[in-house]
């Protein structure tokens, strides 16, 4: 079964190669590796020369990280699509034992667990950790109406969920990941793997770093979209003035 994984970049040079050995490392046999920078102006371009044709990408100018991830999309030719971001990495393993997971023609989609990292690979935040890691424990459709419990870079989909769903919304830039979640979840359950999948980092130039706030206004405007009303669309409110406020205190 082949697996596509895309990379957006942008300017990311410290730590894409981490990104990109951690999916080679791994020694899928049937790995499609599409990186899509967006013309940056650091080392990323020559960094990426250096892998020859393990890895097939492009740098040029994009219309933001959502743009490139859909690019990605369009040239995907695996049963099985991913996206990891160009600081982010997976952990050992995990690519047999999620593509174990997709042996089961019923299986739409997996996500699973994560560590927090910050720029220099030290596990921190495991309390953000472990308190979505209790989140997936509820029902996953009422849940999801009033928290992103899914980790982004830990979660898998068939080929078919984009020729159904469609691509992702470029008119979302923070949180499009989980108007995507929304739709796939109407119809199809989650199959969450209760062990950590991937290391999310958190920079002084990450989106988790520096402009949170935004990011969980968007994601209360996308519930709204989905139709997410009255108490859940409340206790969503409230969960993210919580959420925010303590990142507040943790920075």
């Amino acid at each position: 079964m082949k697996l596509s994984v895309i990379t957006p970049s942008f300017n990311q040079g410290h730590f894409i190669k981490e990104t990109i050995d951690s999916i080679l490392n791994q020694n899928w046999p049937d790995l499609e590796y599409i990186v899509m920078d967006g013309g940056s102006n650091d080392d990323t371009v020559e960094i990426l020369e250096s892998y020859g044709d393990r890895i097939i990408w492009k740098s040029e100018k994009d219309r933001g990280q959502t743009h490139a991830i859909n690019k990605g999309l369009e040239l995907a030719t695996g049963d099985v699509i991913c996206y990891l971001n160009s600081d982010d990495f997976f952990l050992p393993g995990v690519i047999s034992k999620v593509m174990n997971e997709f042996e089961n023609p019923d299986t739409k989609w997996v996500t699973g667990d994560y560590i927090i990292v910050d720029e220099n690979g030290k596990e921190i935040q495991s309390f953000v950790a472990s308190y979505k890691r209790l989140l997936r424990m509820f029902p996953q459709k009422l849940t999801l109406k009033i928290a992103n419990y899914i980790i982004q870079p830990s979660t898998f989909w068939r080929k078919e969920i984009v020729d159904e769903f469609g691509k992702f919304d470029e008119d979302l830039h923070l949180t499009m990941d989980y108007d995507y979640w929304m739709r796939i979840i109407k119809k199809y359950p989650l199959v969450n793997l209760k062990e950590p999948l991937c290391g999310f980092r958190i920079h002084g130039d990450s989106k988790g770093g520096t402009i949170f706030e935004k990011q969980f206004n968007e994601e209360l405007e996308i519930a709204k979209r989905h139709g997410v009303k009255g108490i859940p669309y409340l206790l969503h409110k409230i969960h993210n003035w919580g959420i925010v406020n303590a990142y507040k205190l943790i920075k």
